[in-house]
């Protein structure tokens, strides 16, 4: 089971610098073949169907804990987009073409169907499919995809990065790309115990450092590339059965931390009235918020 919280995993800068073009290129970091809803539902789906759990354990750990921290990852690079698209169009009356503005925009889907907020598509648009779910059984198979799937979406991150300046996108995929890197190596470390072939000569894929990226060396200087969470209070625990040692690129000392990262606020989204979002007036409000009270028996 999960226990979610209030909060996402970093800080997105709250910069109104309104681009859909940038919010659809970030798209492919949610829901192309490999983003993050690719990286949460493999790990997800081999976590559910893993053969031999207790003989396994370490391994069957680590994945259930990447899979958890992948459930944040699609939270944050949602926000990341809805951060990009806020600002774009302003209010006005329909006559007046208030969306008239975004009609060239590279995914006008984001205000055709999303009032403005992130979907699960690629930069195209295309839905995200669960044909992009790998779960052979085989533990070295599984690993070896990871692996792959981990190093090609380092590759996109590095390449939305190229794309846009725009600050919250560049925050969120700085942030991803380190923790990423902290994926790619645990899958490697794994393989290598799996199999006792040192995957870990590799790395990184590609052969770009994360230190070349602004936003992403500030959370290596903090250690944030040295950390595997739990994300359980007691459980899975024998990951640091895989993450121990060194880091294969720096040689900092790894760790396993019990529990989660600390998180941030979710920022407040405002309303878009001509997206009829959340298309609730004053007058509204002012009723729902009287049946409330009624409800709960709450006097004025």
């Amino acid at each position: 089971m999960f226990k979610r919280l209030d909060e996402i995993l970093i800080e997105i800068p709250n910069i109104e610098k309104p681009d859909p073009n940038a919010a659809a290129a970030v798209q492919e970091l949610l829901g192309g073949k490999f983003g993050e809803m690719s990286t949460l539902n493999n790990y997800l789906y081999q976590s559910f169907n893993f053969r031999s759990k207790e003989k396994m354990k370490p391994f069957y750990d680590l994945v259930m804990s990447i899979t958890a921290e992948e459930l944040g990852h699609v939270e944050l690079v949602s926000h990341g987009i809805n951060h990009c698209l806020r600002g774009s169009t302003e209010y006005k009356e329909p006559d007046q073409t208030p969306l008239g503005s975004v009609k060239d925009a590279r995914l006008s889907y984001h205000f055709l169907a999303g009032a403005q907020g992130a979907m699960p598509y690629d930069s195209m648009g295309n839905p995200w499919t669960g044909a992009n779910v790998f779960n052979s059984g085989n533990l070295v198979e599984d690993l070896l995809h990871n692996f792959f799937l981990e190093c090609g979406a380092r590759t996109h991150k590095m390449k939305v990065y190229e794309m846009t300046d725009h600050p919250a996108a560049r925050e969120v995929v700085g942030f991803l790309l380190v923790r990423g890197g902290v994926h790619v190596v645990a899958y490697a470390k794994a393989i290598e115990i799996a199999t006792g072939v040192n995957v870990t000569k590799l790395i990184p894929i590609p052969s770009l450092n994360n230190k070349a990226f602004n936003e992403a060396r500030k959370y290596e200087e903090k250690g944030v590339h040295t950390k595997l969470y739990t994300y359980s209070d007691k459980d899975f625990n024998a990951i640091g059965q895989i993450w121990k040692g060194t880091h294969p690129e720096d040689g900092q000392p790894l760790e396993v931390i019990q529990g989660i990262p600390q998180g941030f606020p979710i920022p407040e989204a405002p309303a878009v009235e001509e997206e009829f979002a959340p298309g609730i007036s004053n007058e509204d409000f002012k009723e729902i918020a009287r049946r409330l009270k009624m409800a709960g028996n709450i006097a004025d």
